[in-house]
């Protein structure tokens, strides 16, 4: 199964990825939105997991942008901890 992950705290990012990859995955990671497009336009993902709050294009952004291509890639969303 490949990921990606789809995170700006660079340490979160690089936390996720390792442990996927320790589950046995295979994992790509990113940190911005426009990023994350340029992966999922460029290859297959069995899922990716996106934070919703991204510098530049958000990630809810992301999937509006990428549904109408036919991708339906599932997506797990990541909130901002209440309070930021």
């Amino acid at each position: 199964m490949r990921i990606l992950v789809v995170e700006d705290e660079q340490a979160l990012n690089e936390l996720l990825v390792k442990q996927l990859q320790a589950a046995h995955y295979s994992v790509d990671g990113c940190l911005t939105g426009s990023d994350a497009l340029d992966y999922l336009l460029g290859a297959e993902y069995d899922a990716v997991v996106l934070d919703i709050m991204l510098p530049g294009v958000s990630g809810l952004a992301v999937l509006r942008r990428l549904r109408p291509t036919g991708d339906r890639t599932p997506a797990i969303l990541l909130p901002e901890p209440d309070g930021l």
